[in-house]
């Protein structure tokens, strides 16, 4: 009998959580960092324009969370603010939050390769296709 939608979703949930424990324990011994930072300063790189707004959806936060983290991010060196268009406030990664990112990059990896690394990259590809069609799939 194939697993059920419910069985599934769970499934999916305790990988999920069990990549974010794993991430945020050695983010936290080996680069100092919150998954939640790391990941404000991956995708700050990828999308240097960002808002803070723009950041709090990629990295599925509150725009009040997201405005207090990206000031202690700025306590801390990680991100500077930069003038951005009208009033609006853009942040950049200083040396330091590039450095940062970099670190946790590599331990983000690890921590994936431990689980989803054990597969084939055959099954890795189906794996990430058939994830990206449930993400988009149209609600009933």
């Amino acid at each position: 009998m194939p697993p059920s939608l419910q069985e599934i979703g769970l499934a999916v949930k305790r990988l999920q959580w069990r990549h974010h424990r794993e991430a945020n324990r050695r983010l936290s011994a080996h680069a100092g960092l919150s998954l939640v930072q790391w990941d404000v300063l991956r995708h700050l790189r990828d999308r240097p324009d960002a808002t803070l707004h723009a950041l709090a959806e990629l990295t599925f936060q509150t725009d009040q969370s997201m405005g207090a983290l990206a000031k202690r991010m700025v306590d801390r060196g990680l991100l500077r603010r930069a003038d951005g268009p009208g009033r609006a406030t853009r942040h950049e990664l200083t040396d330091e939050g590039e450095r940062a990112r970099e670190a946790g990059a590599a331990v983000v990896e690890a921590v994936l390769a431990d689980s989803v690394g054990a597969l084939t990259e055959a099954e890795r590809v189906v794996l990430h296709e058939l994830l990206i069609k449930a993400a988009h799939a149209e609600p009933r």
